[in-house]
């Protein structure tokens, strides 16, 4: 296994690490328990939009620094400038939603490494990844009912279709704490395991996906997505993924890999 290589972004306090067809994405704002600020939000934009140009990522990691939490929300040291007045308010929330949809619409699939708090905003991070793996004792909440802030319908509808309308009307009516083990049992998060044993298993995950045919996983992901966000024109682009996957040099390999009794190497093309 090659050692990853972390390098901060210039345009936020992130950490981008790669091991192999794996990409690490850290939130780095431990002072904070890593809450997400504006400069972190563009750099996050930045890091979803150009793995459309990265074939080597496989697979997406999204967590936060150290295990005290994945995120306690947006940095709302900034508010007072940032999300001032009705127009900043709207302007800061087309920023979340940004960045939610850029991780969202990644080829790769992407999961969120979950330890302790996923609050506000990192419940909308969260719930943008393909699927969440969350330590025992990890949690998601909204407080916006308790700060008398309104929150975007758009990352509504994400909480509405990731945890279904009970449980999204409970995290945000009463802006309690919602046990990842509640929500893995509503299929919310895979799985819930130890500290100590969380990271290895996302890490077993991410590699087993990494270890199947490219195209054909992007062609199930954006499927998905479409049928998901029940839009024609994300059907036709998993249509067109779908039929590149049935010509592609990896079917192939995955069909003499078969015959032969060995595990296909698949090239993503």
């Amino acid at each position: 296994m090659s050692t990853p290589t972390a390098s901060p972004q210039p345009s936020g306090d992130i950490l981008i690490a790669q091991d192999g067809p794996i990409a690490t994405v850290t939130l780095n704002n431990p002072e904070r328990r890593n809450a997400i600020s504006v400069a972190m939000w563009q750099a996050l934009i930045a890091f979803a939009r150009s793995t459309h140009e990265r074939p080597d990522f496989r697979v997406v990691i999204i967590r936060g620094a150290g295990r005290q939490a994945f995120s306690g929300g947006a940095d709302i040291t900034g508010f007072a400038a940032a999300r001032s007045g009705s127009s900043n308010a709207r302007a800061y929330d087309d920023l979340v939603e940004e960045a939610c949809v850029a991780i969202e619409a990644m080829r790769c699939p992407s999961i969120a490494l979950i330890h302790g708090p996923c609050v506000g905003a990192g419940s909308s991070v969260a719930a943008s990844c393909d699927m969440r793996m969350a330590s025992t004792g990890s949690f998601f909440a909204v407080p916006a009912a308790r700060l008398g802030l309104g929150y975007d319908p758009r990352g509504i509808a994400r909480f509405l279709r990731v945890f279904g309308q009970p449980a999204a009307s409970e995290v945000l009516f009463t802006a309690e704490r919602f046990p990842a083990e509640r929500a893995a049992a509503l299929g919310a998060v895979a799985e819930v395991a130890p500290p100590d044993e969380i990271e290895a298993r996302t890490l077993a995950r991410a590699k087993r996906i990494a270890s199947n045919a490219p195209i054909t996983v992007a062609a199930a992901k954006a499927a998905v997505r479409a049928h998901a966000l029940c839009d024609a024109k994300l059907l036709d682009d998993a249509m067109r993924l779908y039929e590149q996957a049935d010509a592609s040099e990896d079917y192939a390999e995955g069909r003499a890999a078969f015959l032969e009794k060995r595990e296909p190497q698949f090239k993503g093309r």
